[in-house]
C-alpha cells in the first residue's frame, strides 16, 4: 500500500464517508416500500457522505480548492490543486439497493490527476493510487489486464438512458462491437468501472457524457497500472469533453478503432 501523508489523509476521509453510507445503504430497502419512496433520502445521504469528505480534506489541506459533484467549485488559495469529489457514483444502483456504488475522490495538480482513491464500502474495496507509486487494492498491487485481443475482452460501456445521451449512436457502436468481444458489460458507476479496468476485472472501458469527478480519480488509477486512458480523439482531454475510454495499449487502441468505424 501506498503510504504517503497524502494518501494517509484521502483514505481516511473516504473510510469516514464511507461509514455514513453503508449506514443508509442499510435503510434503503425499508425505504423501497415507503409511499414517499427513498430518493429524498438517498440524495441526503449523498450530501451527508460529501460534507464529511469536505471537512475531512480541508482540515489536512486547507489551501486546496474543490470541485464538487453536489456543491460545486470552492476556490482556494493554492490556485494549483484540486479536490474533485464524488460523494455517492452509482446512486441509481443505490437507491434500488444495488451493492455496486463508490466514493470517488482524486487530487489534480493544474488540471492533471495525481492521486484518487475509489472505495466502495459495501465490498470494502479500497482502490488508490498516486503518481509514480502504483495502484493498489487493499493491501495488493494491481496491473491492467495483460490480453492483446478483443476477442478475449470483457469490455465495459456506458448505456444512454432516459434523457442523457445519443442512443443511436450508441446502437451503431454496440452492433460494430458485440460481435468482435467476449462480452460486453454495463455496471452503473464509472468511477468503479475504472477502478475495476485498472484491476484487470474488465478488459476495456469506454464512455461519453460524464463528469470530471466521474473520471479524475480512476484516470490516475489506470494509468498507474500500466494502462492507457485517452478520450475518443484519442487526446487527452477526458475531463475537458467529459469523454474516456481505457484499457492496456493494445486493447483501447483497438476499442478506439472499432468505435471510430462505427
Amino acid at each position: 500500500m501506498i503510504r504517503s501523508p497524502l494518501m494517509t489523509v484521502m483514505v481516511a476521509a473516504v473510510r469516514k464517508a464511507g461509514r455514513s453510507l453503508v449506514r443508509d445503504f442499510g435503510e434503503v430497502e425499508n425505504l423501497q416500500v415507503s409511499l414517499k419512496g427513498p430518493a429524498n433520502f438517498v440524495s441526503n445521504a449523498d450530501r451527508k457522505a460529501e460534507r464529511i469528505l469536505h471537512e475531512e480534506l480541508s482540515k489536512a489541506r486547507p489551501n486546496f480548492g474543490f470541485i464538487m459533484e453536489e456543491s460545486g467549485e470552492r476556490e482556494g488559495s493554492d490556485e494549483s490543486h484540486r479536490w474533485i469529489v464524488d460523494p455517492l457514483d452509482g446512486t441509481t444502483n443505490f437507491l434500488h439497493g444495488i451493492p455496486l456504488f463508490c466514493i470517488s475522490v482524486a487530487l489534480v495538480r493544474d488540471g492533471v490527476p495525481v492521486a484518487g482513491v475509489i472505495f466502495n464500502p459495501v465490498t470494502d474495496e479500497m482502490f488508490i493510487a498516486e503518481k509514480g507509486a502504483g495502484a493498489f487494492m487493499n493491501d495488493r498491487r494491481i496491473r491492467v489486464a495483460a490480453r492483446s485481443a478483443l476477442a478475449d475482452s470483457v469490455i465495459c460501456c456506458g448505456l444512454p438512458h432516459m434523457g442523457r445521451g445519443d442512443l443511436a449512436g450508441f446502437g451503431r457502436e454496440y452492433a460494430a462491437l458485440a460481435p468482435r468481444v467476449a462480452g460486453l458489460r454495463r455496471t452503473g458507476t464509472a468511477a468503479l468501472d475504472l477502478a475495476w479496468v485498472a484491476a484487470g476485472r474488465f478488459d476495456g472501458f469506454w464512455e461519453r457524457n460524464l463528469s470530471s469527478w466521474d473520471m479524475a480519480a480512476g484516470i490516475i488509477l489506470v494509468r498507474e497500472a500500466g494502462g492507457y486512458v485517452s478520450d475518443l480523439a484519442d487526446g487527452d482531454k477526458m475531463l475537458a469533453k467529459g469523454e474516456i475510454i481505457a484499457g492496456n495499449e493494445g486493447i483501447r487502441r483497438d476499442l478506439l478503432n472499432v468505435l471510430r468505424k462505427a
